[in-house]
């Protein structure tokens, strides 16, 4: 059987997109508690990855050491060169991303949380999605989709900064420790999250929507999280970038 990178051949660095510097307007009092208070954030300029990190990338990955393959990597239905990796814990995301920073010499990493949702805003203020506020029905074909797993990566328009899947597919890890109640005391610039989670057990934060869920895109002020140790078959991760300044 052909490896992915055989059917697909892919470059090291996944396609970034450059999202610039600038204040927004952080969470929502439409959504549940996590997402309150509404705050005003500054998030510095950085770069984000396209799409989701796909098996064709992760592949890679896996053969530059001795790692083991995510629990899904033989599944038909999560297996195929252009879908995201799926079933990665937040220590293998986080891994890949050492990995990635080592062989090409930048800074890799996962977003953060206000990273992610100013990204995934696309410059529309207090937008419920990152088309806008019409429903996720109102998506072309959005009821034959995601139906036995994750669909291929940039198959539909991506939003405004250029974006695609960036509320749906799978969960996207961010790199924060997750507090329901940390936007009562959030910094007002880049903020990292907490020090460390109040769970029991601690839990790391995710953002996105999931093909497995009743509805399959998430709002873009919308939280989630388990812990970092956790496989599941709908979470994968997209990579940040340090801007390099010329």
């Amino acid at each position: 059987m052909p490896t992915r990178s055989e059917i697909s051949p892919v470059t090291l660095i996944p396609a970034l997109v450059r999202i610039p510097g600038s204040w927004f307007l952080m969470g929502s009092d439409a959504g549940q508690d996590g997402e309150r208070p509404i705050h005003r954030v500054w998030v510095d300029d950085f770069e984000l990855a396209a799409t989701q990190v796909t098996n064709a990338h992760y592949e890679q990955f896996l053969h530059a050491g001795s790692r083991t393959p995510p629990p899904f990597w033989t599944d038909p239905n999560f297996n195929r060169p252009d879908q995201p990796v799926a079933g990665v814990s937040w220590h293998d995301a986080a891994k890949y991303c050492e990995w990635l920073s080592t062989e090409t010499g930048r800074r890799f990493r996962l977003p953060t949380e206000a990273e992610w949702e100013l990204a995934a805003r696309g410059g529309l203020e207090q937008k419920q999605f990152p088309w806008g506020d019409e429903p996720p029905q109102s998506l072309p074909n959005y009821s034959t989709r995601w139906q036995t797993g994750p669909e291929r990566v940039s198959q539909y328009a991506p939003n405004p900064f250029g974006l695609y899947d960036i509320a749906d597919n799978v969960h996207e890890w961010c790199s924060d420790w997750y507090d329901p109640n940390y936007y009562a005391a959030s910094a007002d610039r880049n903020p990292q999250g907490p020090e460390q989670s109040p769970m029991k057990p601690a839990r790391k934060s995710s953002r996105g929507g999931s093909w497995r869920h009743h509805i399959k895109v998430a709002r873009c002020s919308a939280r989630s999280s388990i812990p970092p140790e956790f496989q599941y078959a709908d979470y994968g991760f997209r990579v940040a970038c340090d801007r390099v300044i010329l």
